[in-house]
């Protein structure tokens, strides 16, 4: 079983389990799709009193907060025992172009060059982990949603908002990758 979960999932399996989410959730009581709103669902439980975003029945969303739990859990499985299979498939102009930027260490799940414990004190980790962070906190709220919110829940719901985020996400996205990550490895 260990080894059929860690080989990579083909596009036209992943897409369609992706894309039964929302008739999925449609079915299930007209749920919206989001990891973002989590984070208002759990100061709700735990700040209700005073202030007035909060002031909500977050117990009829509670279906999201254990499905983040489910994420977290899957999240520790992965970790702990498919990553220790074998290294993550990454294509091969990826891996040469992540090479040639200084990043080498490709055993987990994620570079650890950059996203491993030893790096959260560098500069790199701070424009990494601290910065890019805050950043996606900070557009996730300005957005009003994230980027599974509006690109799956909200597009499949005919939503003008979401794809306008999502059309955004993926400017932000494309800038990020050719433009920002050059430049902070070529300054740190």
């Amino acid at each position: 079983m260990i080894q059929f979960l860690s080989q990579p999932w083909p596009w036209y399996v992943a897409g369609v389990l992706i894309g039964l989410t929302v008739p999925a959730l449609l079915l299930l009581g007209n749920k919206v799709f989001g990891l973002s709103s989590s984070l208002r669902h759990i100061c709700a439980a735990c700040f209700p009193a005073g202030i007035p975003f909060f002031r909500y029945d977050w117990k009829r969303e509670s279906w999201n907060l254990f499905f983040v739990g489910g994420i977290l859990i899957g999240g520790i499985i992965a970790t702990t025992t498919l990553a220790s299979q074998s290294p993550v498939l990454i294509e091969e102009s990826t891996r040469n172009a992540l090479e040639q930027l200084g990043v080498r260490d490709f055993s987990g799940l994620m570079p650890s060059d950059l996203f491993g414990t030893s790096s959260v004190l560098t500069l790199k980790g701070f424009f990494f982990l601290v910065l890019g962070g805050l950043l996606v906190g900070f557009g996730t709220r300005y957005a009003g949603g994230c980027t599974s919110g509006h690109s799956i829940s909200g597009l499949a719901n005919l939503q003008w908002p979401s794809l306008i985020a999502t059309i955004c996400f993926m400017i932000g996205g494309f800038a990020g990758t050719w433009i920002l990550l050059p430049l902070i490895f070529k300054t740190v």
